[in-house]
Formats: C-alpha cells, structure tokens, sequence
C-alpha cells in the first residue's frame, strides 16, 4: 500500500543551513494495518504526516528519500495528480475539529462536497452517501445533523463528522494524526473503536499517530517510537509491548507506571551523557541512561535484532 524508504524532511534555519525535522524514515504499510507512531511533542510526527501527503509544513521540504503509495511514485507525480490522490486515495484526520471544519458551511455541505469533487456524484447521490456516513459514525438523526453548523456540535459529534469527511470517499490510505487527543477518555474509546471498525470494513491501512501509549497497544498492529525525527524502535504490537530494547521506549513506558524507582532509573541520563553534543552521534544521548562513549560519536543505524523487531541502539535491553 505504502512504501515510504529514508524520507528526510528539512527546514531551513536562521543564518543558513537546514535542519532534519526527519532524518530518515522508512516504512512499508500492507493493506488494511493499523501502523501506530509515537512520541513526545517536537518528535516530528505531524511533520511525518504531512510529508507523507507531499504537504509538508512550510518552509520544511522533502529533502531525499522516496515514497510511493500503490506503486505509483507520490514525488513524481503532478500537483493536480496530487489533488486527485488525496481525498480520494488518501486522506488526514486532523487533531483539532474547531480548526478544519468550515464554521460557515453546514456539515453535511462539507461532507458531501467531498463527494462530488472526488467521486463525481450528482448532488443528490452526494448527499445519501453524506447520510450513509453520517450513520456509519454513529451521529444520530443525521438528516436533522446534515444541516447543523460545526458550532453546534459537541466536540466528539465534531471529530466524527472529520472522520466522516475522510472516510466518504473510502480512501485506501488513512493519516490520523493524534485525532482523539482532545476527547474525554470514554468519547475517544468510541472514536477509536468506530475508526477501526471503518478501517477494516473498507479495507483502508491506518497510520495512527499520537502520544499515548496506552492507544497503540489497543489499536495498532506495528508500533514505531520516534525521537527527533527519527525512528527509535519498531516491532509487532505484542513483540514491543513485551520486550521493549530501546531506553528511550522504555522511559515512555515507565511514565505510565506508579513505580516512582522504574521512572527514575530509565529517566536519569549516565554520567558520560553529560558529553553529548547535538548534531554527533546518537540523537537520544543526552537523556540515555546507558549512553557509552561510542553513542557521543557514532550514529547507531536501526537495526533488525529480531524478526521483524528493529531497535536503533548501540546498547540495547536485552531480556
């Protein structure tokens, strides 16, 4: 479905120079898996989102690396092929509702607009297909709906109705990109179950990115633990969850424990991280508690140590 291999992403900085939003990113999605993505804020994965699209924030561009979605080379392509591909083909779940709804068009307007412009249906198809979808994300009376104005809503009817308006062209590739952040924890359990269950009816891959743990191991198939633009660990959903290698996925584990010991021992850097200087060596150094002298110089590659278990460590936890 996505075959994504060392994608660089870049921004410009003051006085000359660039700097790696990502630094190399590689992934290959199959048809019809949930692919969680997860880190702490400034990790780079809203970045990763966007650039998957060919959008990525300005004035950051797609630097090096290759990406192809279906075969067909996303880099290459047209702006116009571009527009077609996303919505139709691919689309974003955005975190924020409020600020991607139009707050001066009916939600139904916005919806079934997106089923014109893609599928070509004459408005009165649109708009059944608009109530089908309003149905399938579970918003009720959605004739009465289909005329309500985004400030009408409730946040989760809201995040929904953006569910609603990726998913009405049953796209084959879906970004959700921290999409439940903003929901109390019982409405977010229901918009992950129904973005699952959606994803799976139309066969849809889901790249889920966020910050919390707890969500990729309920939801995901694969997890990847990123750090500054880079890919820290990846590996099947049960292979991370039990036998976690990288210090860094294990602080982020550690955070969600009461043990006040297990936080500390993974939180407090070694004494040689102290050493550390940006830019050299491994990104994730400065903070490591099993940081040697060989990570302050030397970038560790992501490296397979297992099946399909990847870890980017010079000294990783074995268990």
């Amino acid at each position: 479905m996505l075959d994504v291999q060392n994608l660089r992403v870049e921004f410009p900085v003051l006085g000359g120079g660039t700097t790696a939003a990502i630094a190399d990113f590689s992934l290959r999605l199959a048809p019809g898996e949930i692919f969680g993505v997860v880190g702490e804020g400034g990790a780079g994965k809203t970045v990763l989102a966007r650039s998957l699209l060919c959008l990525p924030p300005e004035p950051g561009r797609i630097a090096a690396g290759s990406l192809r979605f279906g075969g067909e080379d996303l880099l290459a392509m047209s702006e116009t092929r571009l527009e077609t591909v996303r919505g139709r083909a691919m689309s974003l779940i955005a975190a924020n509702p409020r600020g991607v709804l139009n707050p001066l068009k009916t939600v139904g307007e916005q919806i079934s607009r997106m089923a014109r412009v893609h599928l070509g249906l004459k408005p009165g198809a649109a708009r059944a297909a608009t109530l089908d979808m309003l149905r399938a994300v579970q918003i009720p009376d959605p004739e009465r709906r289909f005329d309500a104005y985004p400030h009408e809503l409730s946040g989760g009817m809201a995040q929904r109705i953006v569910i609603a308006i990726a998913l009405v062209c049953a796209p084959r590739f879906i970004i959700a990109d921290d999409a439940t952040s903003g929901l109390d924890v019982t409405v977010q359990a229901q918009v992950l179950d129904l973005l699952r269950r959606l994803a799976h009816e139309r066969g849809s891959s889901l790249l889920f990115i966020t910050r919390d743990m707890g969500i990729t191991a309920h939801y995901c198939d694969r997890v990847a633990v990123m750090y500054r633009g880079e890919v820290m660990e990846m590996a099947p959903r049960e292979d991370f969850f039990l036998r976690p290698r990288h210090p860094y996925t294990i602080l982020l584990m550690a955070a969600f424990s009461h043990n006040r010991r297990l936080r500390a021992a993974w939180s407090a850097p070694s004494p040689v991280a102290a050493q550390a200087v940006p830019g050299r060596g491994c990104s994730y150094a400065a903070r490591c508690p099993r940081a040697g002298a060989v990570c302050l110089t030397e970038r560790p590659p992501l490296a397979a140590s297992a099946g399909d278990h990847a870890v980017r460590c010079h000294n990783p936890v074995a268990r």
